[in-house]
């Protein structure tokens, strides 16, 4: 399950079991594989944050209510090793390109996203869960997950890499 959630709505640090998923669907709703816009706390000081877009990367495996996502940032992060560079999207309006963080899941509910920004390619979404999960996993103490059967999909060895 998910820590303490702000008192004020918005996202809050994820500690659970990620069920990881693709499935946008634009309806206005937040759905995995979509990038929306929530407010998010500072980690230095987790009372003040800012609105900034996340990208969903699945639900909480014991709380389906919750969605688990990936922050966003338009500042350079090149060369380091938590953070990917996911290109520019219509999330930005300015163009710039996007640099999503691997080492920090969030949760937020449905209520706590402010809007809709865009789709990620399924292609590039599958390269974001995959290298969170790796990223999560070096971080994380305790044992590694058991492996899965031969050839399981993307999406199926990445939900064991996210199980605390």
């Amino acid at each position: 399950m998910s820590v303490e959630r702000p008192e004020r709505g918005g996202a809050w640090d994820f500690r659970g079991r990620l069920h990881p998923e693709y499935s946008p669907r634009r309806d206005g709703d937040p759905d995995p594989g979509e990038v929306v816009w929530a407010w998010v706390p500072y980690e230095e000081d987790p009372t003040t944050g800012k609105d900034r877009p996340i990208i969903v990367i699945g639900r909480d495996a014991d709380d389906h209510d919750v969605l688990v996502a990936l922050m966003l940032s338009s500042r350079s992060h090149d060369g380091d090793p938590d953070w990917r560079s996911v290109g520019s999207g219509s999330w930005d309006p300015e163009g710039r390109e996007s640099w999503v963080r691997l080492d920090r899941p969030l949760a937020v509910t449905e209520a706590g996203v402010r809007r809709e920004g865009a789709v990620l390619p399924e292609q590039q979404f599958l390269a974001v869960v995959e290298a969170a999960g790796r990223r999560v996993v070096r971080h994380s103490p305790g044992p590694r997950p058991a492996q899965q059967p031969a050839r399981p999909s993307l999406l199926a060895r990445v939900r064991g890499l996210f199980r605390r």
